[in-house]
């Protein structure tokens, strides 16, 4: 039962131990394009809260980056993926566009672009890098460069039906605010996991965003609140 699969493992079953509503939300203001330039321009000292996930499989470790597309609505939103269920690795999930690098990739941020625009056809006239988070190591070995970037609204998507079942946008809002950040706790097989999860309501359709994606969300709240 591979804990990156769904629907053999459903994480939406496992109880919430705690919600984080006692942290402060990040303010509006600093969810602002300019604000978010200026974080990158002028970092805090912050240190990340979470990095490494446990390891569940005996692969490879590969190199990959995903894009955290902001789309510069008038209230900011962070364009998510859910990834189809034929995928071998982490199928049926909330993730941000992006994938492995190639070696004809320059950088972190080729990769997250490449990726992204393979996914779903996203142009990269529409977005601005604007930094990196600290890379994130996942249970099944893909050691993450989350690339964050603006991007102006107004594109149109074309995902790839092989890997992407549906594209959508949260609020970022939303995202920064620890009131909505469930922390939840599974054994199994002997081995404790723990994740954050971010159940948010789209038009009655619930996006379950946790895992390693809720984990660089969680990252991305403390780099603004620090």
């Amino acid at each position: 039962m591979p804990l990156s699969g769904v629907p053999n493992f459903d994480p939406r079953r496992v109880p919430v131990d705690r919600i984080d509503a006692d942290l402060p939300a990040v303010g509006r203001e600093r969810l602002r394009p300019e604000a978010l330039l200026q974080r990158f321009a002028n970092p805090p000292r912050w240190q990340p809260e979470v990095s490494v996930e446990k390891k569940f499989t005996d692969r490879q470790p590969a190199q990959a980056s995903v894009l955290v597309a902001v789309v510069m609505h008038a209230q900011p939103t962070v364009l998510l993926t859910e990834r189809t269920a034929q995928l071998s690795t982490h199928s049926g999930q909330i993730a941000f566009p992006g994938g492995k690098a190639d070696d004809a990739d320059a950088d972190a941020a080729a990769t997250a672009l490449r990726e992204t625009h393979e996914e779903v056809g996203l142009d990269e006239r529409s977005i601005e890098v604007i930094g990196t988070l600290p890379i994130y190591v996942t249970g099944s070995a893909f050691i993450i460069t989350p690339v964050v970037a603006l991007v102006q609204p107004g594109f149109v998507l074309h995902p790839n039906p092989d890997e992407v079942a549906d594209a959508f946008e949260v609020p970022l809002e939303f995202l920064m605010n620890p009131a909505n950040h469930h922390r939840q706790i599974f054994e199994w097989e002997g081995m404790r996991r723990e994740w954050f999860s971010m159940p948010y309501q789209d038009h009655g359709k619930e996006r379950f965003i946790w895992g390693a994606t809720a984990g660089m969300l969680r990252n991305f709240y403390r780099f603004l609140s620090a």
